[in-house]
């Protein structure tokens, strides 16, 4: 009887999921595990949790979401709390399993405690489940990533093997005596009492069915793919752009699954300039990903610095307080959403750095903290992409806010939006 574990994480899905597909195959009965670990009650330095309550909320409704898709396969998810050595010391006691398959990790946290993992005795067979193109098919070794974007997306586009989409299992045999365990009560789950938020830009739900929902909705029944690069840079609406990304986070859909809709919709409707930059942004995450791959801890090495905890200027730009509005208005939206716009995105992070002349990785913790759609490789890749630091270093990448907020909100409509009452 060979059994293992399929640990899920950031790969809550189903269909396109390599570790769960292969261990299908492999296995005589399956265990699906998902561990809410200590980084949800974890805090930065600065006062503030690692996991903020939206964010909690988002990937709770994710697990959810998974639980009910796989109790419809009669395969119970077992959900476990704080330690995840613990967790699996536990089921392996209960379960005793032969290996455990789950995500190839690139943040020098989770490889750390992978590894951890293993020195306990426990073997791990490791899938891409995160990205574009696996490994395997770029026409170059991780070690070879190159340190810029564009030389990386001209030869990924000129060079890289087709891309290929797994089914979701017809079924998964688990132990029969394996019993289902109950999520937290949401209430219970978060720290505070999260209300709608009308002004939000769209009411993201977790988990697989609302990631579907909302690219049918993108895609098919609104067709504002085709004219996704022209839009893509608003502040006001649901649709213009995306808006994949939260459910990206947490793998309740994968980025191959989006690039075989975007084929189909060139298909079916039309091929044009926006239907390749959704591509195109796609293949950025690959790059910040790979990035990662190959850097290692250099990608991730933060200096802290304790006289910065306290910092006032650091409190008022993360509270949309700071007096310059198109600020405010973007990190309000963050604070009461857990969403920002891109082009918000890369205002707030410049003003941080450039002008308030503070430590990008303090934004990055506040971004860690709030966003929904938080991803570890993105968001370092960015954050350090706009301070000037990472592998395209310039000193010149100033936003100006005045130009900037003429140009993207010439109304004001957003600012009104967010600033007030």
């Amino acid at each position: 009887m060979r059994r293992i574990v399929v640990w899920f994480k950031n790969d809550l899905r189903l269909s396109d999921n390599p570790a769960l597909y292969q261990a299908c195959l492999d296995a005589d009965e399956i265990i699906p595990f998902y561990c809410f670990d200590e980084a949800f009650q974890d805090q930065f330095p600065w006062g503030f949790p690692k996991i903020g309550d939206i964010r909690k909320r988002f990937i709770w409704e994710s697990v959810a979401d998974l639980q009910s898709a796989l109790e419809a396969k009669s395969a119970p998810l077992q959900i476990h709390y704080g330690s995840t050595l613990k967790a699996l010391q536990k089921l392996q006691a209960d379960y005793p399993f032969e290996a455990i398959y789950c995500a190839q990790e690139y943040s020098a946290e989770e490889i750390e405690a992978q590894a951890a993992l293993e020195s306990f005795g426990f073997r791990l067979m490791r899938f891409e489940q995160y990205s574009l193109y696996k490994s395997e098919d770029l026409p170059f070794g991780i070690e070879a990533i190159p340190k810029v974007f564009t030389e990386f997306r001209k030869k990924i586009e000129k060079y890289a093997s087709e891309i290929s989409i797994l089914p979701a299992p017809a079924q998964i045999i688990c132990p029969p005596d394996l019993k289902p365990w109950s999520l937290i009560p949401l209430d219970e789950f978060l720290s505070t009492d999260l209300k709608p938020e009308p002004r939000a830009v769209l009411h993201f739900k977790g988990g697989s069915k609302a990631a579907w929902q909302r690219l049918r909705s993108y895609f098919w029944e609104g067709n504002h793919l085709q004219s996704y690069k022209e839009t893509r840079n608003g502040l006001v609406g649901p649709n213009y752009s995306s808006k994949f990304s939260p459910w990206l986070a947490t793998g309740s859909i994968s980025p191959r699954e989006i690039y075989g809709e975007i084929k189909r919709y060139e298909k079916e409707r039309v091929q044009n300039q926006s239907t390749y930059w959704l591509y195109f942004e796609l293949l950025w995450r690959d790059f910040f990903r790979f990035t990662a791959a190959k850097e290692g801890d250099r990608f991730f090495k933060i200096k802290r610095h304790p006289q910065l905890e306290s910092n006032a200027q650091f409190e008022s730009w993360r509270l949309g307080q700071c007096g310059q509005d198109f600020v405010d208005a973007n990190m309000r939206e963050l604070l009461n959403t857990g969403f920002m716009s891109n082009r918000g995105r890369q205002n707030v992070a410049s003003y941080l750095v450039r002008d308030l002349k503070l430590p990008w990785y303090l934004g990055a913790s506040w971004f860690e903290s709030q966003l929904i759609d938080y991803d570890v490789c993105s968001n370092y890749g960015n954050w350090t992409y706009v301070a000037g630091i990472g592998n395209d270093p310039r000193q010149d990448r100033y936003f100006n806010l005045a130009s900037q907020a003429e140009r993207y909100d010439p109304d004001g409509l957003h600012r009104q939006h967010w600033l007030n009452p």
